[in-house]
């Protein structure tokens, strides 16, 4: 890890990205607790954050492709204007504003928000020294990224309570001009460029069998996501925030040690190792759901394979995605836990309203288990490209250059 913080172009990436990750994790809170103050009413408030939410899924991958093609700063500059004007509307609106006007709104911003993690993912390799650490600069990015979504909600609410909504939205498109402005400067984004000379074929990322199990993998592992945190925020009441937060933190303590030891898994057999750990522990919520103190050590153990498990899929990205594909890649992955995350949000309230809580764990459980089969079953798409697709490189050579002093 040292030889990547030494090398400013990677350092200088990694904090850039975490910036302006970090107000892109306030925004549903942001636009949930704004639009229940606007309309008087949480139920319309959830499908307001829910058509942000799809938008921002369905959107990234096609803003990708056009990265790809197009370069990292003409896209990250249009979407930055455009989520940031969009936002201060929605945050001058005046209360009894209609649903559908802010729901009209709110997927603006969705389609809008700047594509920044799928950049990172693409630009990353080219800020490196060696390209031997290129895994662990994966795993030390996707703690920045926990560390950003652990921190973001939490400010938000506080910004909200202490001053208002309107307040807690401006302070997101302040973040999101500033973080992405300060992620578009950095030069390993700046002088990234697709690959000249490869040829486009219909179907995009999609259409290399490796990536259709990846994306099916982090379905399943959404629907994970989604399922416990309905479980958790139906029944724990006000200990529900604090659960959630100790989720985060086991994620975070889990990229920290995926980043000491040189990354995640590096072969299939691994992927589906880390992905049973994760649903073995999820799985495990499901034998103390009756006890705080226990739901609460579970969630800290069990997230330890969050960011682990994104690790490890986000370094196969390189292997399996179609040449110059690489940011639309990533964005269906993103796409795909989004997507799964909904569905087991949807799944997890209608078996908690048939048979509590804990059956929403089992369903987290059984989630978990599908990712491990899909992984086993399809291993063979995942091996079978890995000598194809070189790492797309920056062919800037002062990109990868190490700081001075």
């Amino acid at each position: 890890m040292h030889s990547i913080l030494s090398t400013r172009t990677a350092r200088g990436l990694l904090a850039a990205s975490t910036l302006a990750l970090l107000p892109q994790a306030t925004l549903s809170i942001a636009i949930l607790v704004h639009a229940a103050r606007l309309t008087g009413s949480v139920a319309a408030a959830g499908l307001v954050s829910g058509a942000y939410a799809a938008a921002l899924g369905l959107a990234g991958p096609a803003i990708g492709r056009i990265a790809d093609r197009r370069g990292q700063t003409g896209v990250l500059v249009v979407s930055t204007a455009t989520a940031t004007a969009l936002l201060v509307t929605i945050a001058l609106l005046p209360a009894g504003t209609g649903v559908a006007v802010l729901a009209i709104l709110a997927a603006g911003v969705g389609v809008a928000t700047p594509p920044v993690a799928a950049c990172m993912r693409a630009a990353l390799p080219g800020a490196l020294a060696d390209a031997g650490d290129l895994r662990t600069a994966i795993a030390l990015q996707a703690t920045l990224a926990e560390l950003a979504w652990i921190t973001g909600p939490p400010v938000t609410l506080g910004v909200a309570a202490a001053v208002s909504t309107r307040a807690a939205i401006l302070t997101a498109a302040a973040g999101i001009l500033a973080g992405t402005a300060a992620f578009a400067r950095q030069p390993a984004s700046r002088s990234w460029r697709p690959l000249s000379g490869e040829r486009r074929r219909r179907g995009g990322a999609m259409r290399a069998p490796g990536m259709r199990t990846l994306v099916a993998v982090l379905l399943a592992v959404g629907i994970v996501f989604g399922a416990v945190e309905v479980g958790i925020a139906t029944g724990q009441g006000g200990a529900a925030g604090p659960l959630l937060g100790l989720w985060g933190a086991g994620s975070l303590v889990g990229g920290a040690a995926a980043t000491r030891f040189g990354g995640g898994a590096r072969t299939t057999s691994g992927l589906a190792g880390v992905l049973a750990v994760l649903a073995l522990g999820h799985l495990a919520l499901a034998l103390v759901s009756g006890s705080t103190v226990g739901l609460g050590l579970v969630l800290l153990t069990a997230g330890a394979a969050i960011a682990p498990t994104y690790a490890t899929v986000y370094a196969m990205v390189d292997d399996v995605a179609p040449a110059g594909a690489v940011t639309e890649a990533s964005a269906w992955l993103a796409t795909a836990v989004a997507v799964g995350a909904a569905l087991g949000s949807a799944a997890g309230g209608a078996v908690i309203g048939n048979a509590g809580p804990v059956a929403a764990f089992g369903l987290a459980g059984l989630a978990g288990g599908l990712a491990v089969a899909v992984a086993i079953a399809r291993g063979d798409t995942l091996v079978a490209c890995s000598a194809q697709t070189p790492p797309p490189r920056s062919p800037t050579p002062s990109v990868s250059a190490p700081a001075l002093g």
